[in-house]
């Protein structure tokens, strides 16, 4: 199982990205912030409203230096024809990666065993490969793009900026806080 500041697993799975078929690393983005946005499955219903809105997002994600991968237990091909079936996910960008082994998604904890599907999950990871952020969902729910990058930044400036922490619905320009005996009953 994952674990907060401990080592991303790593992986070496297909991904469809520019219309190929790829391998790729978590090792390959090495220097780069990274998200994992796990879903169960494609052709279903609550996924393209996720990854449209998270292609949507993505300039903006690739500008605060992140990258994308999405995750589910299809394989490539599967990813390729909704790509190009779908008006939604044909506007994806970002790499689609396949994991039809579900080594990925029991790496991460992601994996409904009965159902042979992944839970609704994002994991953010900083540039050493170092797991900063993961929540899993119920597949029912559906995620934000803005409150996802909302925690990218929050994990990006706590990251440089030693000492100091960011509240709830912290945003850049937002005052932090230094932990300190003088705040201890004073929120």
């Amino acid at each position: 199982m994952v674990k907060i500041n401990e080592k991303a697993p790593d992986f070496t799975e297909n991904a469809f990205i520019d219309n190929e078929i790829k391998k790729i690393s978590l090792k390959d983005y090495k220097g780069k912030w990274v998200v994992l946005f796990f879903y169960p499955a494609d052709f279903t219903f609550v996924c393209p409203t996720e990854l449209g809105d998270l292609a949507t997002h993505y300039d903006e994600i690739k500008k605060i230096g992140a990258e994308v991968i999405s995750v589910s237990v299809d394989t490539a091909f599967v990813h390729k024809a909704w790509h190009d079936n779908s008006p939604t996910i044909k506007h994806i960008t970002y790499p689609m990666l396949a994991d039809p082994t579900k080594r990925v998604c029991t790496a991460y904890g992601t994996l409904i065993e009965d159902e042979g599907l992944s839970l609704r999950a994002t994991a953010i990871i900083n540039p050493d490969g170092i797991l900063k952020s993961y929540e899993i969902n119920d597949n029912s729910i559906g995620r934000s793009s803005e409150e996802l990058i909302r925690k990218l930044k929050a994990a990006q400036y706590v990251s440089t900026h030693s000492g100091e922490v960011c509240p709830m619905n912290w945003k850049p320009g937002a005052k932090t806080l230094k932990p300190g005996m003088d705040l201890v009953g004073k929120i």
